[in-house]
């Protein structure tokens, strides 16, 4: 199995330079790159952004350098044309992975272990599409949340009639949301998958593991 890094970020951010602001004397992004660098299972690393200082830092810690182009680093690109992008300039390296971590610049929190158990989820189990670190939310669960219909009062997201929904959130089917510090990808099962996988981040596929 074949398996690479990718650490993604772009320069046009609300808050600027957010991906390379100092944090305890190291930019932002060191915190994921290192996280990963230091994974023994990972052989290649690269760093796609249209920043040149995200860039530099990111090559810094030992990525190669994947330029990304304007039409894909706007406010309203989608991260998947991204990620698309930049495995075909692995392949035109040679390098075609089977696992591909995708790491957010914007994430310091992230551990090496955490990484090495997201990659063993998915040698052990080649059905997966994924692995992704998540947390156990029931405070804004799905049931509790609220939108705004066009009279402009709160209602429902589901339709809760002849139904009993219990106040109390340990009641509740658990939720959990993402942490979108890393996303670790089986890419047959998902990114290369003729199946769609489920919405919104269908790249992940549909059999995703949390950890």
């Amino acid at each position: 199995m074949k398996i690479a890094a990718l650490l993604t970020g772009r320069g046009n951010n609300t808050l600027k330079d957010k991906n390379v602001l100092p944090v305890l004397g190291k930019p932002l992004l060191y915190y994921p790159a290192m996280a990963a660098k230091t994974c023994n299972l990972i052989t290649d690393f690269y760093v796609s952004s249209d920043d040149e200082k995200i860039l530099k830092a990111a090559s810094d810690c030992g990525y190669k350098k994947i330029v990304r182009p304007v039409e894909l680093a706007a406010p309203t690109s989608q991260h998947v044309d991204a990620i698309r992008h930049a495995l075909g300039v692995m392949k035109q390296d040679g390098v075609e992975p089977d696992i591909l971590v995708v790491l957010l610049a914007n994430s310091g929190i992230v551990k090496t272990e955490w990484i090495e158990e997201s990659i063993t989820q998915l040698l052990k189990d080649e059905a997966l599409s994924a692995s992704v670190p998540v947390l156990l939310e029931m405070d804004n669960h799905p049931y509790r949340s609220k939108r705004l219909r066009e009279d402009g009062c709160l209602d429902t997201w589901f339709d809760f009639r002849g139904k009993n929904i219990s106040t109390n959130r340990q009641d509740l089917p658990m939720n959990f949301v993402l942490c979108h510090n890393f996303w670790t990808l089986n890419l047959k099962n998902s990114l290369y998958s003729s199946t769609e996988g489920q919405q919104p981040w269908t790249f992940m596929g549909s059999n995703i593991k949390p950890i």
